[in-house]
């Protein structure tokens, strides 16, 4: 079946409401309820007959009988009366409302979504609309959801180092709108990797997957992605609970933590003081189970990525450059990391690849181990693809071709054999080496902030990039100063 009419339909209809105001997101949020009742119908006729929960009243044959200012009316009570059902379907009208204020527009809207059999169509079509979807969100910058979206260049990366395996368990703490779970599947389901039997495919879509997403409106575009799919029930419970990861211990161990936690140091909580003005307050987690505490939400994530895996699970983690060299809790942390588990590589990011500008990332993979008196770490294989690596969300977008060689490196058929690229003699310009656990704890503060290679725009100017390449990691680099700056103000204004 072919996706590019339905694609270009739902596009097309996308920019007719952007004149109105309603953005990306919004239009997604009612695209996904509209798919959703549609798709309930569906199941409720033959060969399904299927009841999902939806009251008679607010059937989509109801919703289609009504115009104008009926179908507002109709629309507005359907939303709130489905967000205080259970499972799956109160969870994705959560705190639902109507971004479409012309009854119109509306109609056809559902028009245009009653005019496709949504079941019927592949998981695969379903999931490539709605992925497409959510990059586009991702991209408008000003409504912020590109800190939910992680490149799904990089994702696919992490997966196929990682290769999870039938009839394992995979968590996200801070799962977004469901990208880990999605190419964790793919690679789960391809017949390259694994044919799975009867009962593999049963647990993959209804036991494998475990996430938090605080954001509602994340939570609900994440549930449908995971929906559209194929991954759980249209009637069964939801697999993302919408609570904070960070509150209280997993009441579960995982075999597989892919995770790329929020970005932005600080964990707080706004409230209003006895003058009414508002303040914020920041939020430090006091853990029995972490191994120092802290304000730093992301040192936080990953003491509690750590704890949330069973004692022969795996983990990979996108981390802030602060987590490697932050004193304090963070060189507690560190040194805990490379006793308690083996942190056997680390991926240096480059910037220019993410939705929220200016970030320096870098991706820990580290595997828990049983206690023990000797540290479990005995070197660290770092890839540092952010030396004289320039990309652009817009001209030059991460792709997965470019990660190539670091998987490659990585060697995940058989993570213990594998060589240097780097040679001080030979090879100089190699960008996998590795750094033995004497060497890293010798360090000062145990950083984990290594680099080896030379910038070489600091030196040639005739290897500089592209002026338009230039002025975006500028304007990166002022745009993460100023973040900075911001957090110190902030800091100053508590104190």
């Amino acid at each position: 079946m072919t996706t590019a009419p339905i694609i270009s339909k739902v596009w097309s209809f996308c920019t007719t409401l952007r004149d109105d105001g309603v953005g990306y997101g919004d239009y997604l949020e009612q695209l996904t309820y509209l798919i959703f009742l549609k798709m309930a119908d569906e199941y409720s006729k033959p060969p399904y007959n299927r009841n999902v929960g939806i009251p008679e009243q607010y059937s989509w044959a109801s919703l289609k009988s009504k115009r104008g200012a009926e179908l507002e009316v109709l629309y507005v009570e359907l939303l709130r009366a489905l967000g205080v059902q259970k499972g799956m379907l109160g969870q994705i009208f959560t705190k639902a409302q109507n971004k479409i204020q012309d009854p119109a527009k509306l109609y056809r809207l559902i028009d245009m979504v009653d005019s496709t059999q949504w079941v019927m169509m592949g998981a695969d079509v379903k999931g490539d609309i709605y992925e497409g979807l959510l990059e586009k969100n991702a991209e408008d910058t000003k409504s912020g959801a590109g800190q939910y979206f992680t490149p799904r260049a990089l994702i696919r990366a992490m997966v196929e180092c990682m290769r999870p395996e039938p009839g394992k368990t995979i968590a996200d703490p801070a799962c977004g709108t469901g990208g880990f779970f999605l190419a964790a599947y793919d690679f789960l389901t391809s017949p390259d990797n694994f044919k799975l039997d009867k009962a593999q495919k049963t647990f993959l879509k209804h036991e494998t997957f475990y996430g938090n997403e605080i954001v509602a409106n994340t939570r609900r575009m994440c549930l449908m992605n995971m929906f559209l799919h194929n991954i759980g029930e249209i009637d069964g419970d939801s697999m993302v609970s919408p609570n904070d990861a960070l509150v209280a211990a997993s009441p579960k161990s995982f075999d597989y933590v892919l995770a790329n936690p929020p970005f932005g140091k600080k964990s707080s909580m706004s409230f209003t003081n006895e003058e009414g003005e508002q303040e914020t307050d920041d939020l430090t987690y006091n853990r029995q189970d972490f191994w120092a505490t802290t304000s730093n939400k992301q040192l936080n994530f990953v003491q509690h990525i750590r704890s949330m895996l069973k004692t022969t699970g795996k983990a990979a983690v996108v981390v802030p450059d602060n987590v490697l060299f932050e004193g304090g809790a963070g060189e507690i942390i560190r040194k805990k990391l490379l006793e308690n588990t083996n942190l056997h590589t680390i991926l240096r990011l480059p910037t220019g690849i993410f939705y929220a500008h200016g970030v320096k990332a870098n991706v820990l993979f580290f595997d828990n181990e049983p206690a023990s008196p000797k540290p479990w770490t005995k070197e660290v294989w770092y890839y540092d693809y952010r030396t004289n690596i320039h990309h652009t969300l817009k001209k030059k977008p991460l792709r997965f071709e470019d990660l190539a060689e670091f998987v490659k490196c990585y060697n995940p058929q058989n993570r213990h054999k594998r060589k240097a690229t780097w040679d001080a003699e030979k090879s100089p310009e190699g960008r996998w080496r590795k750094f033995t656990y004497e060497e890293l704890i010798a360090r000062d503060k145990t950083s984990l902030d290594v680099f080896w290679l030379k910038d070489k725009s600091l030196t040639d100017l005739d290897n500089l990039p592209e002026p338009d390449e230039l002025a975006e990691e500028i304007i990166e680099n002022l745009e993460a100063g100023l973040n900075s700056f911001r957090e110190v103000l902030i800091g100053l204004r508590r104190s």
